[in-house]
């Protein structure tokens, strides 16, 4: 039996969640809805506030999707309650972040600017000119987005420049020494 997918999830009373024909959930709380569909071999049964996740046999597919479904449906509750945010780091001289409307302009020592617009369901707030804080409900998005601002310039070992996760440790490289 899966240790995750075997855990009831608690609903909030202020989250209601329909399962229509296909394992198509949605899930609607405080901060808006979400809809997923979900593997059609699991059994998603709702009582008494709790949601539970089954499976119909013990083949090591029905195993993997049993708690990947379960941890989705718990990520979708999770995001219309709390909603989801990663926090970005921009290191370096001349370095900046830069914000206008939806438009993210990013400034990393490329001969332009890097501009990108936010997608849709999530949003990116700056904090001074090298804090970026990526919000959303789906929390899917929400890393895509701040994976996607970090491609743009990946912290390098020697001088820690570039953009990283706020809990993101570089593991720093010794430069070369001259003779």
């Amino acid at each position: 039996m899966s240790r995750i997918g075997r855990l009831p999830i608690t609903v909030p009373s202020a989250v209601t969640i329909d399962i229509a024909e296909g394992n198509v959930v949605t899930v609607k709380g405080p901060k808006g809805t979400l809809t997923k569909a979900l593997p059609k071999e699991m059994e998603i049964k709702s009582e008494d506030g709790q949601l539970s996740v089954s499976r119909p046999n013990d083949l090591k597919k029905m195993k993997s999707l049993h708690g990947l479904t379960r941890t989705l449906i718990n990520n979708m509750v999770v995001g219309v309650t709390n909603g989801y945010e990663k926090i970005l780091e921009v290191n370096g001289v001349g370095y900046r972040a830069a914000k206008s409307g939806n438009k993210l302009t990013l400034s990393l020592g490329y001969s332009h600017p890097v501009e990108m617009i936010d997608p849709d369901g999530v949003e990116s707030v700056l904090e001074g000119q090298n804090k970026i804080t990526v919000k959303g409900i789906d929390k899917e998005k929400v890393g895509q987005y701040a994976a996607e601002i970090r491609d743009k310039r990946r912290p390098e070992p020697y001088k820690g420049k570039g953009i990283k996760y706020s809990d993101e440790v570089i593991r720093r490289k010794v430069g070369k020494t001259g003779k």
